[in-house]
């Protein structure tokens, strides 16, 4: 999965010279958390959060009457509290890698750059719905967690095991296992068309421990 496949293409931007209450009243109409900053030359310059826009506002203790609190944010523009190094992605990047991006760099967003021209954001909440399909989250099963070893054809006696019951794997997750000794991977996979007995009795001798299982 790329990451041109989940963005929100042409999304919204704004101007650098807008004001902060502005900029919060498009977020809020839009139903957005964060806008790219795009310049007269329709350049990225920029890209700021509603945290960035609140925190530029006056404290609830502060002692100005709300007139003075309206003026004094009018006059602060998105271009003074935007953040300017851009971290980008390109439409053929691995979601994957775009999830390292945000993590690492402890960011939620990633504008998509084709060719220097903004065509997209890609989100935290849209790697959560990658994330959720991957697993299946939205459909019925068997959902059953196991540790395996890390030994080459392991994964595929286990799914064979599956579809030779009659079972459709809906979903399938990997986390590589590096604290427990002789054990490489924990394994979940959501399963369909098979009871859950049936499928912990034909699964148990493939692995090394079935964590959890359950029908959801």
């Amino acid at each position: 999965m790329l990451v041109g496949e989940l963005m929100t293409p042409s999304p919204i931007t704004i101007r650098p010279e807008v004001s902060v209450p502005d900029a919060l009243n498009l977020m809020h109409e839009n139903k957005i958390r964060r806008l790219p900053v795009i310049d007269a030359h329709d350049r990225l310059v920029g890209i700021v959060s509603e945290k960035d826009l609140l925190y530029a506002s006056p404290s609830p203790a502060t002692s100005l009457s709300i007139w003075e609190i309206k003026e004094l944010l009018s006059k602060v523009k998105v271009d003074r509290v935007m953040k300017r190094k851009i971290i980008t992605a390109a439409e053929d990047t691995p979601v994957e890698e775009a999830a390292r991006l945000m993590a690492d760099n402890k960011i939620g967003s990633l504008p998509v750059l084709r060719d220097k021209q903004l065509v997209g954001m890609i989100t935290d909440t849209d790697l959560f719905n990658a994330f959720l399909g991957m697993l299946g989250g939205r459909r019925p099963g068997v959902r059953l967690t196991a540790f395996t070893s890390g030994a080459k054809g392991t994964v595929a006696k286990i799914t064979n095991a599956i579809f030779g019951m009659g079972g459709d794997i809906v979903g399938l997750g990997f986390n590589e296992v590096t604290n427990v000794p002789n054990i490489g991977w924990q394994i979940t996979f959501k399963v369909q068309d098979v009871p859950l007995t049936t499928l912990v009795e034909t699964i148990r001798p493939l692995v090394i421990e079935i964590l959890d299982v359950r029908q959801v």
